[in-house]
């Protein structure tokens, strides 16, 4: 209950101070992000061009770096606009999309988490396990395995995360059927959301952003990355008991957005299924 507490002051927080959310990111996804930002309540901006990253991220609050699209062109400004977030002390959240699934895709994430500070990584188990350097096999940029939401987090995965946070000196947050969120001290398992979300592209992105909104409005890392994670994934559980039984993934994607812009602590305390462990 405490977690659900600290995710609606976390909210309170990105509703009062309307953060600014830098996003260079991918352009299967680059509206959703932008709406889903939008309906917590901050503001986001879409530059990629690397004339102007380092100015556009200076006016920032935090900064999203997403590699669903990875182009050359862009990794440039990804890695200036991080280090100029980090002079700047404005909070960095990767994702790391697809990792695993091509070597060059693998490098370019392991390069930016090595050159930038970043304060949350949020991917799919697959995606964590490659930036890790675990050897595994992606379809697509789809995870190729995922915990099971019918039973507890094995101890190993825990283990994993734990050490993953504290190797690089992050918050990890991988999500799926369940999620898992740690700095490498405390751990939360968070039994949010629905299956019918992983037929929708670019709910792990519109997480992300949920992140970058929380860590915005000066919520501390593990809070922020906890909350964004437990938002979308409320969102997804309440807009699924939303829909009519002709509507489909089109039906709950515009739901997922108009529970986030209505979301209320009552529907917190009311539906999140968090746990510290």
């Amino acid at each position: 209950m405490e977690a659900c507490y600290k995710i609606s002051r976390a909210l309170q927080s990105v509703r009062k101070l309307k953060p600014l959310v830098h996003h260079i990111t991918n352009y299967v996804t680059a509206n959703d992000c932008a709406n889903i930002t939008l309906a917590i309540g901050a503001s986001p901006v879409m530059a990629a061009d690397i004339c102007e990253v380092r100015d556009m991220v200076s006016h920032a609050n935090s900064l999203v770096i997403n590699l669903g699209t990875l182009d050359s062109r862009t990794v440039e400004s990804m890695i200036e606009a991080g280090k100029r977030a980090n002079e700047l002390n404005i909070p960095v959240i990767l994702d790391p999309v697809g990792a695993g699934a091509t070597p060059y895709r693998t490098k370019i994430a392991r390069e930016i988490i090595d050159t930038i500070e970043v304060a949350v990584v949020r991917g799919n188990l697959s995606e964590i396990k490659a930036l890790y350097g675990i050897d595994i096999q992606t379809k697509g940029v789809d995870s190729s395995e995922n915990l099971s939401g019918d039973e507890d987090v094995p101890s190993y995965l825990k283990v994993f995360a734990m050490d993953f946070a504290n190797q690089f000196h992050t918050v990890v947050s991988i999500t799926g059927k369940m999620d898992i969120i740690t700095d490498g001290k405390r751990l939360y398992i968070v039994k949010n959301g629905h299956e019918m979300l992983s037929r929708i592209t670019g709910t792990g992105c519109m997480c992300t952003s949920l992140i970058g909104s929380y860590l915005g409005a000066e919520t501390n890392s593990i809070d922020g990355a906890l909350a964004g994670v437990a938002t979308m994934g409320i969102a997804g559980e309440i807009g699924y008991n939303r829909l009519d039984k002709d509507e489909g993934t089109g039906s709950l994607k515009v739901k997922i957005l108009d529970v986030i812009y209505h979301l209320s602590v009552k529907d917190i305390l009311k539906w999140g299924k968090i746990y510290e462990v």
